[in-house]
């Protein structure tokens, strides 16, 4: 692992909720809709709290009120908010397969033109059981994986020249495609997750960044020193994030209290939706975000609650400023260096964050760089 005295400042990111927001989750319906008005504040909120980026998940259907309920598309919630933004970023969440490489290229470089470079790519191979039959994709999980891997490599490609690109893959193919202009900078970083050997390897070849979901820090290194482990066999140096939502309150007592209210009014047909979701699902990491404990504690700061009624991350870290800036340095010291975080409601969230925890957390972290 790179020493703390060389590694960047950390970085800390939010989070633009596309299936709705509110004070409760799991109800029918949410008491915020993701409007494109009600996402742009957060948005805003969020650039002026001083985020480095937003991550934009990406659903084929509601994943946090019942599946019916409005949902945000992705990339065009994206381009939106980054016309109106000026400084924050954007992680946008892609699923290979969806949209041919050579126009997606296109549709990236222009977006980065637009926005100043201010996007990134959050590569989302994998998929709940199901999900992805609904859509009429019917490729196996491995197999999205080594598709995944050549929409990377045919996109870097189109990127570094104007033209004219030929690639032969088992899965992308182009002959002669052109993207010009470019995109800025040398084009858009790619996030890759995931916890499957799969994904650890895919990572460890083509990820500019792997991204973990919150858990134990134990479970944490674990994943950190399998990814390093692939990024070394590539030639690689590895950069870590870890995504989590936070439950943040002035007092330990008050941030329990506040998970109990987070549910109090989940729908017993939207957890039977979220369930039947994960019944059977190869995806490792959602298993992992699913798993049954008491009063869903899965460690003194860790609630894994959220999970009964949202799809991908359903867990949090949970507690006061000084308690949660200390967990989070524990991830630190592992090799994490940017933390996507979240929270319900996001807006107000979003500052409360801003303001009680992330001074606290930087100051952490660097009394320890210091110390080195």
């Amino acid at each position: 692992m790179t020493p703390a005295s060389e590694r960047p400042a950390p970085r800390f990111s939010w989070f633009v909720p596309i299936d709705g927001d509110g004070a409760h989750i799991g109800t029918l319906r949410a008491e915020r809709p993701p409007t494109f008005e009600n996402l742009r504040a957060i948005a805003d909120a969020a650039e002026e709290a001083g985020y480095y980026s937003m991550l934009i998940p990406t659903r084929f259907a509601n994943g946090l009120f019942d599946s019916g309920e409005p949902l945000a598309e992705t990339w065009t919630t994206a381009t939106a908010l980054a016309a109106v933004t000026k400084r924050i970023r954007f992680l946008i969440a892609v699923r290979p397969g969806f949209v041919s490489p050579g126009l997606f290229a296109q549709m990236a470089a222009a977006l980065s033109q637009i926005s100043g470079g201010r996007i990134d790519i959050n590569i989302v191979p994998g998929g709940i059981q199901g999900e992805f039959e609904k859509m009429g994709e019917n490729i196996d999980h491995d197999t999205r994986y080594e598709r995944a891997e050549e929409f990377i490599e045919a996109l870097r490609r189109l990127w570094a020249s104007p033209g004219p690109v030929v690639f032969e893959g088992d899965h992308v193919r182009l002959n002669g495609a052109h993207c010009s202009p470019g995109p800025v900078d040398g084009g858009p970083k790619f996030y890759l997750g995931g916890a499957s050997p799969a994904a650890l390897r895919l990572a460890g070849r083509q990820a500019d960044a792997y991204l973990a979901w919150i858990g134990p820090t134990e479970a944490i290194a674990k994943f950190i020193a399998a990814a390093t482990a692939q990024y070394d066999a590539a030639g690689r140096s590895p950069v870590f994030g870890l995504r989590t939502h936070l439950v943040l309150r002035d007092t330990e007592e008050e941030a329990w209290a506040e998970t109990e209210e987070l549910l109090a009014r989940a729908e017993k047909n939207v957890e039977a939706q979220r369930q039947a979701l994960f019944a059977g699902t190869a995806m490792v990491g959602q298993r992992d975000q699913a798993k049954r404990f008491e009063d869903h504690r899965v460690g003194r700061h860790l609630w894994n609650g959220i999970s009964t009624v949202r799809v991908n991350c359903g867990t949090a870290l949970v507690g006061s400023p000084d308690q949660i800036a200390g967990e989070l340095l524990g991830y630190w010291r592992l090799g994490v260096d940017e933390f996507i975080l979240s929270g319900y409601p996001h807006l107000e969230e979003c500052r409360r964050v801003a303001r009680d925890l992330i001074p606290r957390t930087e100051s952490l972290i660097a009394a320890e760089r210091a110390a080195v």
